[in-house]
C-alpha cells in the first residue's frame, strides 16, 4: 500500500504545482491525505482551494481526502491564533504591528475567495484521517495534533511526555501530521510521529515543497520526506501582481527574498 500525505499549501499554488507534479511523478498511490491549511497568507488563496476540489473530484473522495487547518479555520469563523502575552515593554511595542499584519493578510485572503470556496473550507474544519494498512496497522493523519490543529506538541524539540500525551486518547502505531512547518521523524515508543513538512511555506527549507510519501509492506512501513524546489521568484512575483498588501508575512515567515 502507497500513500502520499501533503499539508500547508497556505495559497502558494506555484509551489504547490510543484509538489504535485513529484507525487505523479512518483507512480500511483491507494490513497493521497492533504492535512488542511490550504488558502491563507499567500498570493492564490482561491485557486488553491479550487485546485485542491478538482483533483478530489478528478481522483475520487475516497482516495483523495482532505481535512482542514487552524488557518481554514480562521477564514471560516474569524477566529486568530493564540498568542503568548507580551514578556516585556520592546515585544508589547511590537504587537500591534504584527498582529496588524497577520490579520491584514488573513483578512484579505478571505476576501478573495468565493462563498462556494468558503463553504468547502466549512467542510473540511477539525476532522482527522485514518486507515489500517494490511499487515502493519492503524495511521491516523491530523492538522496540529489528534483534535488541536492548533497544536505544538508535536514538534521536533517538544518534550516526549507532551508528544505522547497528545497521541493518548487514538488508537494507531503511525500518526502523520503538519501545522508547524517543520518535517520530523520522531520514535516515540508506541507511536512514530511524522511531520510531512510545509508544501508551501516550509520553516525547515525556505524555498522547498515538502510532502511525504510512506510504502507499507510485510508488516513495515518505508518514509520518504521529499523537498521539492519551486520558483521562488515567481511566487514573489504573484504578490505583486495580485497587489498582496501583507506579502512581507508570507515572505518573513518563510524566510524568502527577492
Amino acid at each position: 500500500m502507497r500513500l502520499a500525505v501533503l499539508s500547508d499549501i497556505h495559497g502558494n499554488l506555484t509551489a504547490f504545482e510543484t509538489a504535485w507534479a513529484d507525487v505523479q511523478a512518483q507512480g500511483e498511490f491507494d490513497q493521497i491525505w492533504v492535512l488542511g491549511d490550504l488558502a491563507a497568507f499567500g498570493p492564490r488563496p482561491a485557486e488553491c482551494i479550487r485546485r485542491v476540489v478538482d483533483l478530489r473530484e478528478q481522483i475520487g473522495k475516497d482516495k483523495f481526502r482532505v481535512i482542514g487547518g487552524n488557518t481554514d479555520r480562521y477564514m471560516v469563523n474569524g477566529t486568530r491564533p493564540k498568542m503568548p502575552s507580551a514578556k516585556d515593554e520592546d515585544s508589547f511595542k511590537k504587537l500591534a504591528q504584527m498582529w496588524q499584519g497577520r490579520d491584514t493578510a488573513l483578512n484579505w485572503a478571505t476576501s478573495q475567495i468565493s462563498y462556494e470556496d468558503y463553504e468547502y473550507l466549512k467542510t473540511i474544519r477539525q476532522q482527522e484521517l485514518s486507515l489500517r494498512a494490511e499487515g502493519y496497522g492503524p495511521v491516523v493523519g491530523y492538522h496540529g495534533s489528534p483534535g488541536d490543529d492548533e497544536s505544538n506538541a508535536l514538534r521536533p524539540d517538544s518534550p516526549d511526555e507532551t508528544a505522547r500525551d497528545s497521541l493518548l486518547d487514538r488508537e494507531g502505531r503511525l500518526g502523520i501530521g503538519g501545522h508547524t512547518h517543520l518535517q520530523m521523524d520522531r520514535d516515540l515508543g508506541a507511536w512514530r510521529a511524522i511531520n510531512v513538512g510545509s508544501i508551501g511555506l516550509s520553516f525547515g527549507a525556505p524555498g522547498m515543497a515538502e510532502w511525504g510519501m510512506f510504502t507499507f509492506d510485510n508488516g513495515a512501513v518505508t518514509i520518504d520526506l521529499r523537498r521539492i524546489p519551486y520558483d521562488v521568484q515567481a511566487v514573489l512575483a504573484d504578490f505583486d501582481a495580485v497587489q498582496h498588501p501583507a506579502a512581507q508575512v508570507f515572505s518573513g515567515m518563510g524566510r524568502l527574498k527577492e
